[in-house]
């Protein structure tokens, strides 16, 4: 596999796969879900996507680095609700639990989130 690791694909594609957090594998490993890219008409390297359970926590985790490594928790009202937006445009609210998961990080109720999302859809209200 340390030949595949410096495979110009795997080299390549490594900023998506970490985003994803996916892992790259030989493609001798490569399980039926996994899926293998292709270089030159062989098989390149196997891509192990991740579990969609953990997608929401990888999102999480990405929101806390965009907003300086500061615990969710712990931003204002108006961060908060940016997170809430950037959730949903990633579609961090199709997964089961999604809005109590996301609320728990936020540190306010699933009322709250709900409000945000109802916030973002009918645009801000005001003078």
């Amino acid at each position: 596999m340390t030949d595949d690791l410096e495979h110009p694909l795997t080299r390549a594609i490594k900023p998506l796969l970490d985003a994803v957090g996916a892992r790259a594998l030989d493609p001798a490993e490569a399980k039926a879900d996994d899926v293998v890219l292709e270089w030159d008409g062989r098989p390149a390297l196997a891509v192990r996507l991740p579990h969609l359970s953990s997608a929401l926590d990888r999102l999480l985790a990405e929101m806390t680095r965009q907003f300086d490594g500061r615990p969710l928790s712990e931003l204002d009202r108006l961060e908060k609700q940016r997170v809430v937006a950037l959730l949903e445009e990633r579609g961090a609210f199709t997964v089961r639990h999604g809005v109590e998961t996301v609320a728990s990080a936020l540190g306010v109720s699933r009322f709250t989130v709900y409000n945000y999302l109802n916030r973002q859809v009918e645009g801000p209200k005001g003078g």
